[in-house]
């Protein structure tokens, strides 16, 4: 069977379509699921269905942990929740402002969840929205038509604990790192870690906040007592605080390359040349990414 599968799915021509092949959640503790995204850029092939998902069911009532990166994503994420339970969604999470974690916040609307997120991130999303909707028209095309953009109104300014009905997670508000609006789920029952993009694995990480505190966010996540995690993009169900260990490296890489960069007299297009280049072949999307990180972090090293 798993041949069979394989084998579809490298005949398919229409990736998103074909991931029906496959369960759009997996089960991965007693009541927390999870959707494993492509490693790739947002593209109308894919959907924009690049970032991992998750759901946690309680007695009562169901959280979800992002929405997904278009209204065609977060329908199909919808559908596959009440597949598993018809218990009411009571709270849809938003880890961050990317486009590819909330672009499909529109098809949880009509649940009347309410929307929960970090403090900074209401100010994050009128900043940005727009220019949002704007930038993935041409990657998106006409699926970009139907997202909205769906601001929290429950906000986490440092912890807060939901009931979910004999099950309780905790939301935590993380200091400026992968953006200043990151949010941690913390499923104590079943040790489940949902990160956002504070933990990226296979993905070259992404710093749209501050290299430096984004190194130190990793030392203070390895200190929750989690055992399995969900990261923003890459493997779902990883063990913890393992699954750290190669960003880790790769952040306190890029700022050692920085500095010695810097102390050389180098520019920032050099910087973005050379900075990281020791870390090429452990990540997808190197080239993507990795000069972006370089010249975002050349000037917070140069100021230090």
């Amino acid at each position: 069977m798993r041949f069979v599968i394989g084998l579809l799915g490298a005949f398919c021509l229409f990736p998103a379509a074909c991931a029906a092949a496959e369960p759009f959640l997996v089960e991965i503790a007693p009541g927390v699921f999870a959707h494993h995204g492509e490693i790739a850029l947002t593209d109308r092939a894919n959907e924009g269905g690049i970032a991992n998902l998750g759901v946690v069911v309680g007695e009562d009532a169901v959280a979800v942990v992002d929405t997904g990166g278009s209204v065609a994503e977060g329908e199909r994420f919808l559908a596959a929740i009440r597949e598993r339970t018809s218990k009411p969604i009571r709270y849809v999470i938003t880890t961050h402002v990317h486009p590819d974690h909330l672009f499909g916040a529109a098809a949880f609307v009509p649940t009347g969840a309410i929307f929960a997120g970090h403090k900074n991130l209401p100010r994050a999303l009128a900043a940005r929205g727009d220019f949002y909707l704007h930038s993935f028209r041409p990657a998106l095309g006409p699926l970009i038509d139907a997202v909205r953009i769906v601001p929290p109104t429950l906000l986490v300014q440092d912890e807060t604990t939901l009931d979910l009905g004999n099950r309780k997670i905790t939301l935590r508000a993380w200091r400026t790192a992968h953006t200043d609006n990151d949010l941690t789920v913390f499923d104590p029952a079943s040790g489940v870690l949902f990160t956002g993009d504070l933990v990226f694995l296979q993905h070259t990480p992404v710093i749209d906040g501050s290299l430096l505190g984004f190194l130190g966010v990793v030392d203070d996540l390895q200190k929750i007592p989690a055992g399995k995690v969900v990261p923003g993009h890459g493997p779902i169900g990883v063990d913890w605080p393992a699954a750290l260990a190669a960003e880790k490296t790769y952040l306190e890489t890029l700022t050692r390359d920085l500095r010695r960069l810097v102390t050389a007299g180098a520019t920032v297009d050099r910087a973005a040349r050379e900075a990281g280049q020791s870390e090429r072949t452990k990540w997808s999307l190197f080239d993507d990414y990795n000069p972006r990180n370089a010249t975002a972090g050349f000037a917070e090293v140069e100021w230090e």
